[in-house]
């Protein structure tokens, strides 16, 4: 398998939460080079080395990188996405800290529109669920018993592949019915809220960090035959937006779905609950395995019911509802 080299400039204080981010991708390998680590380690005297080259010892650029690397597939795309829209979170958010330029630099040869252009000759037609066909906007439609979703998913996240989107695709089969009111929170590409309206919903509130986000959502539903008037996009930081928050509870949802990351759910779950109506249900995916159990915790404190769990390789889902 080919893999390309990804570097993210940050400072010695952004490595630990930028390291979280990675985390919460999927990304387990990273490599941490920190001049001033590195340059602390040759001014220490030590008895196991006598020699380090000059060029070593040198710090002419002062950033910090965090290295990583993705597989050259539509798997590794869909995963570049997602760390691109946790590098916009984190400059929305810095939490008080020096996070530095957050810049991604690809060392793979190709800009990133070439590398996310490039993987599309594998990205094929597959069903998720017993209702759902996804098929990339390029590809012919075949011939199946099913509701087809169309998506062209850009350079934002959301082509299907992923195993917490479909895990979230799942849920939505089971619980949208038809006059529904949904909202879709970390949209990226609107897979999620287009599902929703395609199996019946009467609206859908899509809402993502970033603005490149639009674009995406309104062409991917108009690929469908989605009226406009059925889905609104709102790009904003539905953590601290408490403006955004309040238009969303003002349309009356029965169903919340965020394909997002465990810090951001177990953040917005008191939200989530103010936002739905009563007995609605609150699907949210995205949570790395390990993490289940906390955000879980997380969700019955805000008052929620668990109606149940599910995980697919590293990635879990929780569906939960109000009481």
């Amino acid at each position: 398998m080919k893999w390309n080299k990804y570097v993210i400039r940050t400072t010695s204080e952004g490595t630990e939460p930028l390291c979280a981010l990675l985390l919460n991708s999927g990304i387990n390998g990273m490599e941490i080079d920190d001049p001033a680590e590195r340059l602390d380690f040759f001014n220490t005297p030590s008895p196991d080395w006598d020699y380090a080259e000059d060029a070593l010892k040198e710090a002419d650029d002062p950033d910090v990188k965090v290295i990583f690397y993705l597989s050259d597939n539509p798997y590794g795309a869909e995963l570049l996405l997602s760390v691109k829209e946790g590098l916009n979170r984190l400059k929305e958010n810095s939490f008080g800290l020096d996070l530095g330029s957050l810049e991604l630099e690809s060392e793979t040869g190709l800009n990133d529109e070439i590398w996310l252009n490039k993987w599309k000759e594998y990205y094929k037609p597959f069903t998720v669920g017993e209702k759902l066909l996804v098929v990339p906007a390029w590809e012919e439609t075949p011939s199946a018993d099913r509701i087809t979703l169309k998506i062209n998913p850009g350079n934002v996240f959301g082509t299907g592949l992923h195993q917490s989107t479909q895990l979230c695709l799942e849920e939505l089969e089971r619980y949208i019915k038809p006059g529904m009111y949904a909202a879709d929170l970390g949209c990226g590409s609107g897979i999620l809220g287009i599902c929703a309206l395609l199996l019946g919903a009467e609206g859908v509130f899509a809402v993502d960090i970033d603005k490149n986000a639009e674009k995406s959502v309104y062409e991917n539903a108009e690929i469908n035959g989605i009226d406009k008037s059925r889905l609104t996009f709102k790009a904003g930081n539905i953590v601290t937006d408490e403006a955004l928050k309040t238009e969303i509870s003002q349309k009356g949802c029965q169903v919340v779905a965020a394909n997002i990351v465990a810090d951001v759910i177990n953040g917005i779950a008191p939200d989530v609950y103010k936002i739905l109506d009563k007995g609605g249900i609150f699907i949210s995916s995205g949570i790395i395995k390990d993490r289940l159990n906390e955000t879980v915790e997380a969700i019955e404190n805000a008052g929620f019911k668990i109606k149940e769990t599910a995980t697919k390789n590293e990635w879990s889902r929780i569906t939960a509802e109000k009481g």
